[in-house]
């Protein structure tokens, strides 16, 4: 993509934590994300298409905008989360799909959703 591509679009999430090896271990698990170390208190992830990072802080406040991923298997992905530490809050079907929330290791509630 040319730097216009970019214009005006979501290019970097970031996300606070108090563990970078524990965010970096639950994402590596459950989403299959690359990292890349910069010092002890920042590491940046990739999921293939978009990149972030894990900051790390002294104490995280869970909130702010909801991020959703997709998963085709929607179960299977349900399952994996769980399996890497991560905690299902609530699930709920919608016109066009349903989708699951979860808590990370940190507290930060996100989302996955599926047409099925």
């Amino acid at each position: 993509m040319s730097q216009a591509d970019y214009e005006k679009r979501i290019n970097y999430v970031e996300f606070p934590v108090v563990d970078i090896q524990a965010a970096k271990r639950f994402y590596g698990e459950a989403f299959g994300w690359t990292f890349e170390d910069w010092g002890p208190e920042y590491a940046s992830f990739s999921d293939g298409k978009m990149s972030g990072g894990f900051r790390k802080e002294a104490a995280v406040q869970p909130g702010g905008p909801l991020v959703i991923l997709y998963s085709a298997d929607l179960e299977a992905m349900k399952a994996q989360v769980q399996k890497a530490g991560g905690t299902i809050v609530s699930e709920l079907e919608f016109p066009g799909g349903r989708r699951f929330h979860f808590k990370d290791p940190a507290g930060h509630e996100l989302a996955v959703w599926s047409e099925r």
